[in-house]
């Protein structure tokens, strides 16, 4: 869903693409850091600290920011290459996994819970890089991404609310892997 809005947006993601452009570092470098945000997300949520939905929920953001920007860069430097998009989809899904193992481990959630949360966080990843293989393109495709997910999450989080949050996750990820499925099984190509 936020997929579509980027459009919209595009001046805006611009001027901070451009910015972070002026420091000379590498998309790949702001897709390190990224990462390391989400780990540090993930560690926070785990230890289960006084203030640590908070705290993990703006570190989540911080991270999601970044996520961002690295495209942004990759877009206006015109590095855009594979090995950066391949590095970017897979620390997507270590950061998503670490976050739900942090919330997991800190024990925000019931465990079945957070194990299906991440279950089909991954599958919705999976039905797009296998659609992707067929060449049938599902970007903006569903209500729940991965950029939904983590709002959700960091958001609902922060206001105290982390296991309906995951339940929200769970929901509109199942609904997304639906979808995708249905528009991929209606575009194949036999």
């Amino acid at each position: 869903m936020l997929n579509n809005l980027r459009e919209t947006l595009r001046p805006a993601l611009e001027k901070i693409g451009k910015g972070f452009e002026s420091t000379g570092l590498s998309p790949n470098f702001w897709t390190v850091v990224g990462l390391v945000f989400a780990l540090i997300s993930a560690i926070v949520y785990g230890l289960g600290i006084e203030f640590g939905l908070i705290i993990g929920g703006i570190l989540l953001l911080v991270s999601g920011f970044f996520d961002m920007v690295d495209g942004q860069v990759a877009r206006i430097t015109g590095k855009t290459s594979k090995k950066g998009s391949y590095l970017d989809s897979m620390f997507d899904k270590i950061a998503e996994t670490a976050i739900f193992m942090g919330i997991l481990i800190g024990g925000y959630a019931e465990p079945y819970l957070v194990l299906l949360a991440i279950t089909l966080s991954l599958l919705v990843s999976y039905a797009r890089a296998k659609s992707d293989a067929i060449n049938v393109k599902l970007q903006g495709v569903g209500i729940g991404e991965r950029a939904e997910r983590l709002l959700v999450i960091a958001i609902i989080g922060i206001i105290g609310y982390m296991e309906p949050a995951v339940i929200i996750v769970v929901v509109i990820a199942g609904i997304t892997l639906i979808q995708r499925m249905i528009v991929t099984a209606k575009n194949i190509q036999e």
